[in-house]
């Protein structure tokens, strides 16, 4: 069953649905007459004697150059063929699925210039799985994502290569096999097709979607840590939060409370704790995290925005006008990745320090050191926990800005540009290491908890440490410990964990 979507109007959580569940999807029809009336306007303007750029001239730098009516379907076939020059690793199915039907919502706002026929071939492609193999590099964010979504339109006319039934195919053979039909390109649908920033923010919303996920699971993890370590729950106070004000605080301390509660180690500490305050990992998580939360909540309002947005060019606007702009500019996206990216790096990082303050017998409260029962014999979680600095080191490193950096393209026709595809695309693996970090993270809590008993921690805790069990034994002497490693990063990664955790936070507010 196809998701009927209405261009302009599509929430993040119908997005993230699409992109999690590879949901079909169908752009509502009461679109359709404004989609044709702009087609007809480009048309008519393709046979005219104005120049219109890309629909009778070349493109970037040729500009200048006028293109006979008879030449039309040439030209816009050779602007896909010439501009399919992306290299790299492809981009994994789900995320081109996103950017295709993203492409979608851009054209159906009826201001690109093309037919119904080449929504519906994508409409057609989503549903019977005919998925372009879109490399990874060659975009710098304006004039859009030219290279990758070159590749896409490649396939819509019977060039390039898709992935049809899990086997990889000319694109001719993947259209063929589904039953069906290579378009001819008509005015300026090549390049409104190619035109726009889709896989850019493509790689930012499957950047936001699962960073957004982490973040849960960092709140999950910090509760852990901080019962493992009998840290107190004072800081997390609901008024502590209110007098500061920041939404994203507030909510992360109600979270942290919620997970907290019931734990006989809490009421432990409450007892028989001499520390005043505890180290910034554990009191400061309010802080940190809602800041992250409110980040990515504001992220998410300029990533929604963009997906739903025209950004191709020129662009048909009135009733018969042509206008050529820049929204092919790719800075929001940039600028949003780039935010994006401090916010996996900065959990990650307070991740750490509390993976260290838990090896770490001086500052543990009574831990043994490196949460081994027998430390020197064994080693326990001493390397796991370098292993996390060695991923956070990793992370700051990428959290470096992209969207500063610019380069001339084009014979200087497009003199700045956004970086913002490689700035999304670097979240895919900040976000893969961040979640190896909330696994470290997750069994050296689970072990320190375990270490506390008979106290017991929180229900909700409980559960999941129930969880992790299930995958990882408790470690009471050295083992090979690098898959118990691989398997809590997975494990971090899926919904399941959360599920007795009761953590009610939306990022789209």
């Amino acid at each position: 069953m196809s998701m009927i979507v209405q261009p302009g109007r599509v929430s993040l959580t119908q997005l993230e649905e699409i992109f999690r569940a590879a949901t079909p999807v169908q752009l509502d029809r009461s679109v359709k007459p404004d989609v044709e009336r702009a087609a007809a306007i480009i048309t008519k303007a393709a046979k005219g004697d104005a120049a219109v750029y890309g629909v009778n001239t070349g493109f970037g730098k040729l500009a200048k150059t006028r293109i006979a009516v008879e030449d039309t379907a040439t030209l816009q076939r050779n602007l896909i063929l010439s501009h399919s020059s992306g290299v790299g690793e492809p981009l994994a199915p789900h995320i081109v699925r996103l950017m295709m039907v993203l492409k979608l919502l851009s054209l159906g706002r009826g201001a690109s210039g093309v037919r119904w026929a080449l929504i519906e071939l994508l409409e057609e492609m989503l549903e019977k799985g005919v998925t372009p193999i879109v490399p990874g590099q060659g975009s710098v964010g304006a004039s859009g994502d030219l290279a990758p979504l070159a590749h896409m339109t490649a396939v819509m006319i019977g060039e390039g290569e898709a992935d049809y039934q899990g086997q990889r195919m000319s694109g001719a053979d993947a259209l063929r096999r589904a039953g069906l039909k290579a378009v001819v390109l008509g005015p300026k649908e090549g390049l409104a097709l190619i035109n726009g920033t889709q896989t850019s923010t493509a790689l930012a919303l499957a950047g936001l979607f699962e960073a957004w996920h982490l973040a849960k699971i960092s709140l999950l993890t910090g509760a852990m840590s901080t019962d493992a370590a009998m840290g107190s729950n004072a800081p997390f106070h609901e008024k502590i939060q209110t007098l500061r004000g920041h939404q994203g605080q507030i909510d992360a301390a109600a979270q942290l409370r919620n997970l907290l509660e019931g734990s006989q180690i809490r009421d432990s500490h409450l007892e028989n704790d001499e520390r005043v305050q505890d180290p910034y990992c554990l009191r400061c998580q309010p802080q940190v995290m809602g800041a992250v939360i409110g980040m990515l909540r504001q992220v998410g309002d300029t990533l929604r925005i963009e997906a739903n947005a025209v950004t191709d060019n020129p662009l048909v606007v009135g009733d018969d006008e042509i206008i050529s702009g820049g929204n092919f500019h790719a800075e929001p996206v940039a600028f949003a990745a780039d935010q994006i990216a401090l916010a996996i790096s900065e959990m990650g990082a307070i991740a750490q320090r509390r993976i260290a303050l838990l090896v770490d017998p001086v500052l543990s409260f009574g831990l043994p050191a490196f949460l081994t029962p027998n430390p020197g014999l064994n080693s326990g979680f001493m390397i796991a926990e370098v292993t996390s600095a060695a991923l956070m080191s990793e992370n700051k490193q990428k959290a470096a800005p992209c969207s500063v950096d610019s380069t001339p393209t084009s014979a200087n026709q497009e003199d700045h540009v956004s970086m913002a595809c490689h700035a999304a695309r670097r979240l895919l693996e900040m976000n893969q290491n961040l979640a190896h970090i909330l696994g470290i993270e997750l069994l050296s809590a689970t072990q320190g908890i375990r270490l506390r008993a008979p106290l017991a921690t929180s229900t909700k805790l409980q559960a999941a440490i129930k969880l992790v069990r299930q995958q990882v034994s408790a470690l009471d002497d050295d083992r090979y410990i690098s898959p118990d490693l691989v398997k809590a990063g997975a494990l971090v990664r899926e919904p399941s964990l959360l599920d007795g955790a009761s953590i009610d936070l939306a990022l789209e507010v």
